[in-house]
């Protein structure tokens, strides 16, 4: 039986609209396996506020 437990709830939010100056903020809610990703996640996700993929990293 598997261990319950190693995959947590993570919290991503883009880079480039905090430097856009716009209202709001894109965030995605993802998870991951803490054993086998112990570092930061950083993926390209869609930004609705700019309308266009943009790199999306993992917050506290």
């Amino acid at each position: 039986m598997a261990k319950k437990g190693n995959r947590v709830q993570v919290i991503m939010e883009c880079t480039e609209h905090k430097t856009s100056g716009k209202p709001g903020t894109s965030r995605y809610i993802t998870t991951k396996n803490k054993k086998n990703t112990t570092e930061r996640l950083e993926l390209k996700k869609f930004n609705a506020i700019l309308k266009k993929v943009t790199v999306h990293k993992e917050i506290k």
